[in-house]
């Protein structure tokens, strides 16, 4: 880093606080990083999670009228929010599932308002939130409420990006959820931010069918036929550079992903096992679409590995430096 590059001030939501999201935002406090990290959190939950794991960190809380300074080993700096009910690692209770929301709420408004540069998120437990009473999807669909925009959910790994036409449904409700709408908003996203965040000049897309054998001339299925196709179609003549649709068991083949800028699956367990048997733990999940950066862990929170110390950090460690990658471009 050059001494005239700015000091990014990252927010970090570890997610679900009995989970192992506050044990990877500890270890990475033991490194020293080149932008200031923002952990929005209760003060208390690290500090005995900290004991948890053995590792001696000093907390300093965030003052906003402070300028950015790179975050030092050792030390965590805390936007605080408290958690309802005492937390105890892998047992979860639904009574910390509002200020979980909350800060992610209070993150993506840092971001939207300027005080935050970007923001990375730890992994939630879904369950936990909807038995709380509160209606929750995911992590995307709930910054995208919070912004007002339509966003598409992308992990990556070096040398695969896989984004998704649609992301936490049932099986049975995907085919009527890919519309033709739907269908040109995500690869039109998709293809402005490669270029704008990703700086790729002329991006190739390679579509995924929906069906076996991408429906097999419509014996087996016909969303290709009468969805896929002719948005392809319109959106090539407006000079985007798409591929298919493609069968998805062999498209994420070196024939065809050697040429291409991106992957569009159509569901997310259409896409994500194989970009997570390639590089799980090293993955990161981008939202494009957004006016914020937003990325995050490529993991959930598993709950059995909370306060063990065998939890990993590289996943957020990744998402951290995407974080940055992004702002720079």
């Amino acid at each position: 880093m050059s001494l005239t590059s700015p000091i990014y001030r990252i927010a970090l939501t570890p997610g679900e606080p009995a989970g192992i999201g506050p044990d990877i935002c500890i270890k990475i406090a033991t490194q020293n990083h080149n932008c200031e990290l923002i952990v929005l959190t209760d003060p208390a939950l690290l500090t005995d999670r900290a004991q948890c794991l053995n590792t001696p960190i000093t907390l300093k809380e965030f003052n906003p009228n402070q300028k950015p300074m790179p975050s030092r080993a050792g030390q965590i700096t805390v936007l605080p929010i408290k958690t309802v009910a005492p937390v105890h690692p892998g047992q979860l209770d639904r009574r910390n599932a509002r200020p979980v929301l909350n800060a992610i709420k209070q993150a993506t408004q840092g971001c939207l308002n300027g005080l935050f540069d970007a923001m990375v998120t730890g992994p939630v437990h879904k369950g936990i939130i909807n038995d709380a009473g509160i209606a929750f999807s995911g992590h995307t669909e709930y910054i995208a409420k919070l912004t007002g925009q339509q966003p598409v959910m992308m992990l990556t790994i070096p040398g695969l990006r896989v984004t998704l036409v649609t992301t936490h449904l049932p099986l049975k409700d995907i085919p009527n959820a890919i519309t033709k709408q739907q269908l040109t908003q995500v690869i039109s996203t998709v293809h402005h931010d490669l270029q704008q965040r990703f700086g790729v000049k002329n991006p190739t897309l390679l579509v995924a069918g929906l069906n076996p054998h991408a429906g097999e001339s419509g014996h087996l299925g016909d969303e290709e036929i009468t969805t896929i196709i002719p948005v392809l179609n319109k959106l090539r003549a407006q000079g985007m550079r798409l591929i298919g649709p493609l069968p998805a068991d062999t498209l994420f083949t070196p024939k065809y992903l050697e040429t291409a800028d991106a992957v569009v699956a159509m569901y997310h367990d259409q896409g994500l096992p194989v970009l997570k048997h390639k590089g799980f733990g090293n993955a990161v999940n981008i939202t494009l679409g957004l006016p914020i950066i937003r990325t995050s862990v490529d993991h959930g929170t598993a709950l059995d590995l909370a306060g063990s110390g065998l939890a990993q950090e590289n996943s957020l460690n990744c998402a951290i430096k995407t974080a940055q990658q992004l702002l720079s471009n």
